[in-house]
């Protein structure tokens, strides 16, 4: 489960990671990273694009527990994450897979700053 210290929940940090921080996407999510903010931190976002209340939800857990296995591999660096679902990611087998290689190509593009 991701602890709740480490939920991001004001729009303004959405807004700002969203738009100055680097992007990766994949046909069922998109990635959003910034760095140099103080604590690590993931927010999640899921339009009523992607289904009803129950489908979203769903994409909401699994990409919650997916962000609670990455996160302990994190260096201490402070970074914000926004990880935005896509229509595809309601009925995808691969959001697992997809969600990794995002995930580890953000990382990238935030190291590489």
């Amino acid at each position: 489960m991701l602890p709740a210290a480490t939920r991001m929940r004001s729009s303004e940090e959405f807004r700002a990671t969203v738009r100055q921080g680097v992007r990766a996407g994949r046909p069922t999510l998109v990635v959003h990273g910034r760095c140099g903010t103080g604590s690590t931190r993931v927010g999640f976002v899921v339009s009523k694009a992607v289904g009803n209340a129950v489908v979203r939800n769903r994409v909401k857990r699994r990409l919650r527990h997916l962000a609670a296995e990455e996160l302990p591999t994190l260096p201490g660096a402070g970074c914000q994450f926004v990880i935005r679902a896509l229509p595809p990611a309601a009925t995808s087998p691969e959001l697992a897979d997809d969600f990794r290689s995002a995930w580890l190509s953000c990382l990238g593009k935030l190291g590489a700053r």
